[in-house]
């Protein structure tokens, strides 16, 4: 069955970096696109970025956009989030998702939480 497996949220300061991780299984991960969700308190999902199979054609949310990288190793199963320059806005629960929309995902993780204070 589908898995996903997220990693790497934590608590830094605005202007901070963090780097997400997804570790992926039960799909053929090579062929998905694949994407990075967000949840802040008490509002909707969000799509921040995905990324096709072969990592050549990328979206952003322009919120995100040139602050945040995504990418994915295909040899490990893997997506990645690169966080820079982070704003306190960016506090949210974090998932990666697999067949999703811009508001919702088939599947996806139990997340990571990602907190921006100073």
């Amino acid at each position: 069955q589908v898995q996903l497996v997220e990693s790497g949220g934590g608590s830094v300061q605005p202007g901070g970096s963090l780097r997400l991780s997804c570790a992926a299984s039960g799909f053929s991960f090579s062929n998905a696109w694949m994407h990075w969700v967000r949840q802040a308190p008490g509002k909707g999902l969000e799509r921040v970025s995905y990324i096709d199979g072969s990592g050549t054609s990328i979206y952003y949310v322009p919120s995100v956009k040139g602050r945040f990288t995504i990418s994915r190793d295909n040899a490990k199963n893997t997506l990645y989030l690169q966080l820079n320059s982070l704003k306190t806005e960016d506090t949210a629960m974090y998932f990666c998702g697999y067949i999703c929309s811009s508001t919702s995902c088939q599947y996806r993780g139990q997340g990571t939480q990602v907190t921006v204070s100073s």
